[in-house]
Order: C-alpha cells, then sequence, then structure tokens
C-alpha cells in the first residue's frame, strides 16, 4: 500500500477516506484477479473523470505493459504488420465508461426513460463479479442511482465516489469513498488523486515493471 501512504502523505485531509480506498482496491483487483470488468459512470466532469480512470487502466499507466511472448509469437504470423502489432499493443485491464456511447445514449433517452441510460448498459455490459463505480459529487444523480441499483439486481460489486454526506451512493454501495467537501469543484480536486492512486495500485499488482510515466 505505499501508493496509498503517498496519497494521504500528499493529501492528508485524505485520511478519512483510506479505509474505504482501500477496500475499492481490493474489491476492483479481486474482480480483476477472477476474469471480470470494470464499468464507471458518472455526470459532467464526473463522466470525464470516469472516461479517464478507463483510459487509464485500457493502456500503460506509469508501468510498461509489453504484450506477452505467446501472443507476440501468434501476431508474428502476420509478418510485419504483426511484428509492428507485437511491439507496440500494451496490457490492459477491461474497463468500459458507460458515459460515451452516443448513438445508444440518445436512441435510449429518445425511446425509452433517459435516467436509465447508464442502467441499461449495466444490463448490456454487467456479470456477476463486475464492478461497478459510480461517481457523483452529491451522490444523489438520479441515472447513477439507477444504475447501482441495476448493478446490485445483477450481483455487480458497486463503488461510490462522491462527496463528503455521501448521499444516497452512501447507503447504497458496497463501498463508498467520500471525499472530505461539500463544495462540489474541491470534491472533484479529490476525486482525481484517489483514482489516480487506484490506478496505480491495480496496475502495480497485475504488470509491475519499470516506471515508464505516462
Amino acid at each position: 500500500m505505499d501508493e496509498l501512504t503517498k496519497l494521504i502523505t500528499k493529501y492528508p485531509t485524505l485520511a478519512v477516506c483510506r479505509a474505504d480506498i482501500e477496500k475499492a482496491y481490493e474489491a476492483i483487483r479481486a474482480s480483476y484477479e477472477k476474469g471480470g470488468k470494470l464499468l464507471a459512470c458518472g455526470n459532467g466532469g464526473s463522466g470525464a473523470d470516469s472516461e479517464h480512470i478507463v483510459g487509464e487502466l485500457m493502456k500503460e499507466f506509469i508501468i510498461k505493459r509489453p504484450v506477452s511472448r505467446k501472443l507476440k509469437e501468434a501476431l508474428a504470423a502476420f509478418g510485419e504488420e504483426g511484428k509492428m502489432l507485437g511491439e507496440h499493443l500494451q496490457g490492459a485491464l477491461p474497463a468500459i465508461t458507460l458515459t460515451s456511447n452516443i448513438s445508444l445514449s440518445t436512441a435510449y433517452s429518445n425511446d425509452a426513460k433517459p435516467e436509465l441510460v447508464f442502467a441499461q448498459q449495466v444490463m448490456g455490459y454487467g456479470n456477476p463479479g463486475d464492478v461497478l463505480l459510480g461517481i457523483s459529487t452529491s451522490g444523489n444523480s438520479k441515472n447513477v442511482i439507477y444504475a447501482v441499483e441495476t448493478a446490485k439486481a445483477k450481483g455487480l460489486v458497486t463503488i461510490g465516489l462522491t462527496g463528503e454526506t455521501g448521499g444516497r451512493l452512501k447507503e447504497l454501495c458496497d463501498i463508498c469513498i467520500c471525499a472530505p467537501s461539500k463544495v462540489t469543484y474541491e470534491i472533484q480536486e479529490y476525486h482525481l488523486p484517489i483514482y489516480h492512486a487506484l490506478c496505480i495500485m491495480i496496475e502495480e499488482v497485475f504488470f509491475g515493471g519499470v516506471c515508464s510515466g505516462n
């Protein structure tokens, strides 16, 4: 947990979140160890954060992620193109943001109930043992709440990332990380180092190796 210690040293006010950050890390790690995936959702800046998290998990973050020798050998069957693929593809931790599918989102919003757009994607992507990370500074965003309820019904582990009061997410989620502020932009400023720490800890478990920067 060196990264978690670094986080608290740099942001002492996040000490109140330490236990829940550790629980979130353990839940995400356990899911990946069993072949699961992470789903993430939020609105506005929290939606951007969900995309940011997916970006850190699906490609190299601070550690090199070369593909396996076995995959390189399989790709080599495609000649120079295969060699190029083997050299440049990177190990990935499966993660999906529920904020980016514009065609699905707009179609569902038009044809059904707009506030269920994240829940519908949990229906399609989510399997028992996967993790849903719902981000809401208030903890009360309806579309995030509906996604969490759907995830719990389907057997996913649910993690909330929210503000000091926690809102409904604190009641609903298996784990809820409540950033110690009631001011929206301050909550968002805390969320970034929290999820960066989580991504670093997860990457270290599955890839290890030499620090490469981002």
